[in-house]
């Protein structure tokens, strides 16, 4: 899914463009207790209550597409007889009306979901008629010839409220307030099937991490049988690791200077597109021999990207790009550089060591005092 295609089953979750037929949840405690089950018509909600659940829902399809919101697919053999997509596919077509299939499903979560405390499980299912559109890009209502229906997960931890001083309306005095379980924004969430090119897609799956650097792998492998994807941040040290030992004595730092500043333009030239700039083992190839990387150097590339990332592995530019800051340190200094003006800073030898030259043409400041000059040694 692509961003627009996020954004349009977002636009779902308000009282005038609701489709939810219907809700279940399942609240856990911290020894994996089920305390209590519901299942009912989303419609009977008050208008109190479903505001509240809108917003679960859309917390569940927020944050950075590749970082937050992962498009995960199913391997073939999890689409055949007792697979994990034929079950998710058999409990949508039950309309979350099979309470044995919802008991299933609570179950394969509570086994594979690490989480120390409470938690909610809710889930919706939702069939949206999806409208058609004209050669302009607006919505044709009337023109609908595609049937999105779909469920949506959502995992919120519950988390026992602060304690304090409340006033006490029966006796008139202020005392300790009665604390209370809430329920918070969700941690994990997965759409399925997919919505891809305004479809249904039943061979994948959106999966939300509130935090992007704890997938829970358990519940990605187990629950939807599919392969952990690297994680943002490992992205990024995948990528570092490939530039340093790529070039091992010749990563200097105009080389790298230069790299930044490709990814960099790559990133603007894409950032209308409505899917993200995914960058293969080629596109790196090419970026390194472009930034300046010396021939012998790029002769070892092909092993090094195999052995460190892997041989079909793809990245996100987003993931692996420094877009907003451009940073330079010593172990006793860092230098934090405008991205759009690392011409700024030079290398060069003086007096026989190596030193960052950095042309200053206006004031500067020095612990918020602005110092106007630097004086000439004569």
């Amino acid at each position: 899914m692509n961003k627009k295609e996020i954004s349009e089953i977002r636009k779902l979750f308000t009282p005038e463009n609701s489709v939810i037929t219907r809700i279940c949840g399942c609240y856990i405690d911290g020894e994996k207790e089920i305390k209590c089950k519901t299942k009912e018509a989303f419609h009977s909600l008050s208008e109190e209550e479903a505001f509240k659940y809108f917003e679960i829902f859309k917390h569940s399809l927020s944050g950075t597409l590749g970082k937050n919101l992962l498009n995960l697919e199913f391997p073939l053999e999890q689409e055949t007889e007792d697979g994990t997509q034929e079950f998710l596919l058999r409990l949508r077509n039950s309309k979350l009306e099979d309470d044995g299939l919802l008991d299933e499903f609570y179950n394969k979560i509570i086994e594979n979901y690490e989480y120390p405390s409470n938690y909610y499980v809710t889930l919706i299912h939702a069939v949206y008629d999806v409208p058609g559109k004209s050669s302009a890009g607006d919505e044709m209502f009337d023109a609908s010839d595609e049937v999105y229906e779909y469920m949506l997960c959502s995992i919120c931890p519950v988390n026992l409220d602060k304690s304090g001083l409340s006033y006490h309306a029966d006796d008139g005095r202020i005392g300790e307030r009665t604390r209370d379980w809430l329920v918070a924004p969700p941690a994990k969430a997965f759409l399925f099937p997919a919505f891809n090119d305004r479809a249904t897609d039943i061979h994948s799956l959106l999966y939300y991490s509130k935090n992007p650097e704890e997938l829970q792998p358990g519940l990605i492998e187990n629950v939807f049988g599919a392969s952990e994807p690297m994680s943002a941040d490992n992205q990024k040290e995948t990528f570092h690791a490939i530039i340093t030992e790529t070039l091992g004595d010749e990563c200097h730092y105009e080389v790298v200077k230069n790299i930044h500043e490709t990814l960099n333009e790559m990133i603007e030239e894409n950032k209308d597109e409505p899917e993200p700039l995914v960058i293969t083992k080629n596109e790196i190839r090419h970026i390194l021999e472009e930034s300046g990387v010396p021939n012998e150097q790029m002769e070892s590339f092909e092993k090094t990207y195999d052995s460190t990332a892997g041989v079909n592995t793809s990245m996100l530019a987003s993931n692996i790009a420094e877009i907003k800051k451009f940073n330079i340190q010593t172990p006793d200094v860092i230098i934090r550089v405008n991205p759009d003006r690392t011409d700024l800073v030079q290398t060069r030898i003086i007096d026989g060591r190596q030193c960052l030259v950095i042309a200053v043409d206006d004031h500067i400041e020095v612990n918020g005092v602005n110092v106007r000059t630097i004086r000439e040694q004569s």
